[in-house]
């Protein structure tokens, strides 16, 4: 069937929408793709629901292949469930709670690790029925605090998570990297330009975890590699390489300074240095303390929580998130430090910490032996040569300081390097997290239960479109590539005459019946306005029907190189179909 352009549903804008922070955000909703209902929120038009149904066919392709069978489950879930496993409380906010009339707590689901974990244990109970892997294509709800990027954060958004069932460890680890194979499959298919990388697992648990992520400068994730080897990670998941501790013996005893207005790390490095002490200091021999509150999922009051870092790093608030998941963390106020007294602002030290029980973190680089500049916890003091091990100790370490190009290698090979990304999928381990939580056992050839052990496997379908748009776009307008673009063929016809228009409609006619989808721009308007549409809607050939048809010939344009080339009339339909298809 041929789709005209007069009676399509569609509005394009000239205009950028005001809130459009990012290229597909605005392309998509001026070439009519999406609009915005509400902050998180959009429509999906024809077009847009065009290209959403056509990846997720590739993904249902993918999926299939690997023997994976589709189901679904209802959206609104009951809370017992979400509760058994603790994610209740531990999804803190970003869960949209409701109430039923009758009281009773239901969600809008985030992710259905417990409903697929539930249904498999209602519907098998045999070693002989494993392994076994789910799926569903489905809309999530996460009650994002700033919904951005148009379709690319949202606080509604369809997702495609499948779940592996396994007996054992090794079965799992069959699962995992028969889904690794998909995804890499999937999103080649796509033509999208992605990364694979070590991730964190967070709110879902597990071990062994992997993010694929889109390279994009807009893209909300950071990534490094290393310049000599194949280790990549999402920088929350990079584990910072400890040096070998130092002997103690020896070193200066540890001496408290006079340091008048050195609240900053910058001020006291600035005074050290004016200070005679016989050395050059940096920010890097400064032990930084800085202070947060945390909460537990459920828990009404906050901890402190002190973190020791080298002054030259910064504290990056994604590493300390996936950190202290799932717990929540907030930075001090000032009624904190009022209540608080022994918090000397910019003169914090690790023995006041100790002498009233703050847990105090170190970075992995805060290894025994090593002598630090720190505060003295006194208003314009510091000590010098405090030595960890000698003068004090941390009650563990974390990874929350910022990873900087340059960095070694976790792997020991090579320097590491950053680049930007969007999360397209996520692979987990899951284990026996949900299997413990609701008793998930099949019993085995022994008649003894055998607990079953999980995978979870994400991508997000409809962040695709944005994403897609994202890599695939020039100043005109979106670039589909050919396996997601909403039709094969843009036919223009580019004139008034009545011949014109009757050619345009009989090759729209001829490629629709050679199985070619066609959008056929019949409007009444100046060829400039469809040029200008065809452009910015972004079906990778266009074919114009103008005046040369006169002489025998149609245009054939690229979207993508902006190539033309003028074909003969009778045969231009071959080379179309040939061109789609190849």
């Amino acid at each position: 069937m041929i789709t005209r352009m007069s009676s399509l549903f569609l509005r394009t804008l000239r205009e950028d929408p005001a809130d459009a922070e990012v290229p597909s955000h605005r392309l998509l909703v001026r070439a009519g793709y999406v609009r915005r209902v509400a902050p998180g929120g959009y429509s999906w038009l024809p077009l847009g629901l065009r290209v959403l149904r056509r990846i997720e066919k590739v993904v249902r392709d993918e999926m299939n292949a690997i023997g994976a069978q589709e189901i679904q489950f209802p959206a609104l879930l009951p809370k017992e469930p979400y509760e058994a496993t603790g994610r209740w409380t531990e999804y803190g906010d970003a869960l949209f709670r409701l109430k039923d009339r009758k009281g009773a707590d239901y969600l809008l689901g985030p992710t259905h690790e417990e409903l697929f974990a539930l249904t498999v244990k209602g519907e098998y109970s045999s070693y002989k029925d494993y392994p076994v892997v789910l799926y569903q294509i489905q809309t999530k709800y996460r009650d994002e605090a700033r919904p951005r990027a148009g379709i690319l954060r949202g606080r509604e958004f369809v997702m495609k998570d499948s779940y592996s069932f396994d007996l054992d460890d090794e079965g799992l680890s069959k699962s995992y990297e028969l889904h690794r194979q998909a995804y890499t499959k999937l999103f080649d298919r796509l033509g999208i330009e992605y990364v694979v990388v070590k991730a964190t697992s967070g709110a879902m648990g597990g071990s062994a975890s992997e993010e694929f992520l889109a390279v994009a400068e807009t893209g909300e994730d950071t990534y490094v590699r290393s310049t000599e080897s194949g280790y990549a990670a999402n920088v929350e998941a990079v584990t910072t390489p400890a040096p070998e501790a130092k002997p103690i013996e020896g070193l200066p005893e540890a001496k408290v300074h006079h340091t008048p207005d050195t609240p900053t790390i910058e001020s006291l490095v600035t005074f050290l240095n004016n200070a005679d002490l016989g050395r050059t200091f940096t920010a890097a021999d400064t032990l930084k303390n800085v202070l947060v509150k945390t909460r537990q999922p459920g828990a009404k009051e906050w901890e402190l929580l002190a973190i020791g870092l080298p002054g030259d790093r910064e504290v990056d608030p994604k590493r300390l998130e996936a950190s202290l998941e799932p717990a929540e963390f907030e930075l001090l106020e000032e009624a904190d430090f009022a209540k608080n007294p022994f918090l000397v602002k910019g003169y914090i030290g690790p023995k006041a910490l100790k002498d009233n029980g703050v847990r105090y973190l170190l970075d992995p680089r805060v290894v025994d032996g090593t002598a630090w500049v720190t505060g003295a916890d006194e208003r314009d003091h510091h000590v010098v040569d405090l030595v960890a091990g000698r003068d004090f100790t941390g009650d563990g370490t974390i990874e929350a300081a910022e990873v900087r190009e340059g960095d070694a290698s976790p792997d020991g090979k090579g320097t590491l390097v950053a680049a930007r990304g969007i999360e397209i999928g996520h692979i987990f381990q899951l284990g026996r997290k949900y299997a413990d939580a609701f008793e998930l056992d099949a019993l085995g050839p022994d008649s003894k239960p055998i607990r079953i052990t999980m995978g979870s496997y994400g991508v997000g379908v409809s962040r695709l479109v944005g994403v897609l748009a994202e890599q695939n776009h020039d100043d005109l307008g979106i670039v589909w590539p050919r396996e997601v673009s909403p039709f094969d063929v843009h036919v223009v016809i580019a004139g008034k005459d009545e011949t014109v228009a009757a050619g345009a409609e009989k090759l729209a006619a001829e490629l629709d019946a050679a199985g070619i989808e066609v959008v056929l721009d019949d409007r009444k308007a100046t060829p400039g306005v469809k040029f200008a549409d065809a452009e910015l809607v972004g079906v990778p050939t266009i074919l114009v029907v103008g005046r040369g048809l006169a002489n025998g010939v149609v245009e054939v344009k690229d979207r993508r190189t902006g190539d033309r080339e003028e074909i003969a009339v009778d045969a231009v339909v071959e080379h179309l179909v040939k061109l789609v298809r190849s």
